[in-house]
Formats: structure tokens, sequence, C-alpha cells
């Protein structure tokens, strides 16, 4: 058990200070993400359905429904405000599918109503373990084989923050950390069928760790040998392919926070690539959408069986039109950019752009695995027997190419700007600087106004 007892000790003993600059901006920006894509996502199908029923069920008033209001158990606002935040899939991310900060950031601000405040440095150290945690954690391709990673890996984030906002003890944390294991679950099937379930499986996992933790502070066990046991993370989710070390090296000292990924547009990460390309050959070419014949794509297995399918609106177009090259393809063809408002279900049904995305082609070919997680290989064809070719293995807003300050800026605005349900300028600057100046805050509770559009 030397895994699980250095990673509790990690856990209880990281503080503000521990974390390095770079890593704690890092987690600056995938706040106001997260407070983007929540108040954006407010009102996006399904949202305010949770928030309804969060109101109905009723329970003790401990923690905040953001945007909407209200107050509910704290781990139901968790829920309901993980489900919101990841709504758009337009929030942080990790490959190769893992969305931390839609379910850390909900249960942390819960957890701090329900303890009664807490202090923006230990706000910001709690979600910097817990990220750190499910980094570390985060498993690849052939491991998930279908399994969502954010049901995976990022249960152990949203207890980890929950339990240090709760200054649980080492012997709480280890058990709240064995209960979250027990948690761990969920299908990319969800995605491939375009279902309201990608967003739910982030309020599941976001409640999860406020309730882990709460269950751990009453004394309620989990299996200690949660990573290394017989059974467990590493054997059951991992299929014996993990070892400790890549847990353990440098935990504590380095921190593998530099692997989120922030999006560039407002789509499946896996989709960012081919959407960055095809803009990117426009505005060199100066080719129109009426000029095209056709679009190749040539992309990984992993990437294919998510995204590459065939586009269909669909039951919920959202979804499908997020989780779709083919779609993103043509969106881009003809409106010359990738918006939140692209992915309305007005535009999905577009007639020009489901023409164009039947000219979309996705192949897949193994080979590409050798150039990293997102490669892919674009051949443009045009009605004039012009021909166009271009690669990329790094997309835009992963490590290896990362936005600028003033595109995270950018981001949050954009989600302002799309939010049915919009907030005052002085709130959304506020909400800016807040986030900017998280650590010289006295309790995080004073954003929650911030975030409420009544």
């Amino acid at each position: 058990m030397e895994t699980e007892r250095r990673v509790v000790k990690f856990v209880c003993g990281a503080t503000f200070s521990d974390v390095p600059p770079t890593a704690m901006k890092l987690i600056k920006n995938q706040v106001l993400a997260v407070l983007g894509t929540t108040i954006a996502g407010a009102s996006a199908d399904g949202c305010e359905t949770v928030v309804r029923l969060a109101k109905e069920l009723g329970g003790k008033a401990e923690a905040s429904i953001l945007v909407h209001g209200g107050k509910v158990p704290a781990q139901q606002a968790a829920f309901v405000n993980g489900v919101m935040a990841r709504a758009l899939d337009f929030c942080d991310a990790l490959a190769p599918g893992a969305h931390i900060g839609s379910a850390v950031i909900p249960a942390a601000l819960a957890a701090a109503e329900l303890a009664g405040g807490c202090s923006g440095r230990d706000f910001l150290a709690a979600v910097a373990a817990g990220c750190e945690l499910a980094v570390r954690l985060n498993l690849g391709e052939s491991e998930y084989d279908g399994f969502d990673p954010t049901g995976v890996c990022v249960p152990f984030a949203s207890t980890a923050a929950a339990a240090k906002i709760f200054r649980l003890s080492e012997t709480e944390t280890w058990n709240a950390l064995a209960l979250a294991f027990n948690k761990c679950g969920a299908s990319f099937q969800a995605n491939v069928d375009g279902s309201l379930a990608v967003r739910v499986i982030e309020g599941w996992v976001a409640e999860a760790g406020v309730t882990c933790a709460r269950l751990a502070a009453r004394g309620i066990t989990g299996p200690a040998n949660f990573l290394e046991g017989v059974y467990g993370y590493f054997h059951l989710f991992g299929r014996d392919r993990v070892s400790p070390e890549k847990i353990l090296s440098g935990l504590g000292t380095t921190y593998e926070l530099r692997k989120l990924v922030f999006k560039k547009y407002p789509s499946c990460g896996l989709t960012q690539g081919s959407t960055d390309l095809i803009l990117g050959l426009m505005a060199e070419k100066g080719f129109e959408a009426d000029d095209i014949e056709g679009v190749e794509i040539t992309v990984p297995p992993y990437t294919y069986k998510l995204v590459g399918h065939a586009f269909q609106v669909g039951s919920n177009p959202k979804v499908n039109a997020q989780f779709s090259i083919r779609y993103c393809v043509a969106n881009a063809l003809i409106r010359r950019a990738s918006k939140l408002a692209h992915f309305e279900e007005a535009s999905i049904r577009d007639p020009e752009v489901l023409k164009l995305a039947e000219k979309v082609e996705v192949r897949s070919d193994p080979t590409l695995e050798r150039r990293g997680h997102t490669p892919l290989d674009m051949r443009v064809l045009t009605k004039s027997g012009k021909e166009y070719v271009k690669s990329m293995d790094f997309v835009p807003g992963f490590p290896e190419k990362p936005l600028s300050e003033e595109e995270h800026r950018q981001r949050f605005r954009d989600c302002i700007e799309f939010a049915a349900k919009h907030l005052p300028e002085e709130k959304v600057d506020g909400v800016i600087r807040a986030a900017d100046q998280l650590e010289a805050m006295s309790d995080v509770r004073s954003l929650i106004p911030l975030l409420l559009s009544e």
C-alpha cells in the first residue's frame, strides 16, 4: 500500500506555495474556463431539467446552484453545476478525453460552502492537488478502450479537492479516495451516440467527490488497496500496464498540470485539429465552401471511433455535432469560424452544412499513432481540380501549442456573450479579476454572488 500512502500524504500535505507559478497559472485559467462554460451552459439541453429536479428533491440548503440560484445539499449542487460546466464541451480537458475542471471546481465550490468558507489559497491548493492526482492517474487509449476517462480518473480529483477543503485527516482522506475508486466508470458510448449522458457523467463525478469526502468524514471506509490491490485501479482500469512509478515519480515536487488542454473551438478535443486545419487552409489558399469537391481526413483509430463516424443530427444535435469531425469541418467551411452558436440546433440543421458534411470523409490509419494523440492528415479537393494537403500533429490549446492569456480571456467572454442568462458587465469583470487574484481572496464564497444571474 505504499502507493496509496504516498498519494494520501501528497493530497493532505499540498499547499499553495508548493505549486509552481506556471502550474498555478494553469489552474487559474482552468477556474476561469469552467466559470465561463458554466454560465454559458446554464440553459443548454438538460441543464434546466437537472436544476428543477434538484430543487424539487429539496433537502438541506447547503450550497448554491450557480447562475440559476437557490441552495440544495452540497453534493447535489456539485452535480448540477458539473452538468452545466460540461454542457457545451468547451471546458478544459486532458488527452485522451478526461475533463477535470468541470468536476473538480464545482465539487470544490460546493465543499467550500458546506465547510463554512475557504480561503483562495486553500481553494487553489485543493483544486491543484486534485487535478495533479487525476493527471497522474490518467490512462492511455488502449487502457481505457471505451471507458470515459472523465468517469475513471477524475473522481479522484473531485474527491481529493473536497477532502482538502473539509480538512480531512490522512485516514479519512485515504477512505475518501478509496470510496471514489468504487465510483469509477462510464462509457464513451454516451459520446458516440450523442446522448446527454456525456454532461450528466461530469455531474456525477463532481457529486461523487463531495459524497465520498462526507462519507469518509463520518467513518465510512473504502478498500485500502484501491490502487495496488489485486482488484485495484492498476489492475481493473490500468489492465496491469501501469506501474506505481508513473504515479509517484516527482509527486509533490514536479507538477504534471502542464498536460491540461484548453480548447480553441467549442467541440470535442479530437475535432480541434481538423477545424483549425481547414480554417487555416481557407485563409492561406483563398478557397470557399462552394469550391469544395471533397475533404479527406486521416486520423488514428481512437479518434476515428469517437468523432470520425458519419454525421447524423439525431435526437441530441448539439452533442452529435460536438463529437463529429465531419460536422465541424463543414461548419468551419460554411461559416469561416467555429463558435458556440454554431452548435445550436438551428445552425446544425442548416441544409448547406449538412450537404457539405457528406463531402467530408474520415479514415482511420493506425500508423498515425506514432505521431502522438492528435495527429491528422487533410486533403482538400476543389471543383477546379486543385488539391491542398496539410498535416498537423499538435493542435491549438494542447500543451505543445498553448493558448495565450488573451485567448483565455476571449474564450471566457465568448461564453458570456453566448449565455442565455446574461450577467451585468460589472459581474463579468469581477469574475475575471477574481480568477486572476484568487490567492488574495479571504473566502471563495464571495465568488458565488458574481455567478448568479439574479
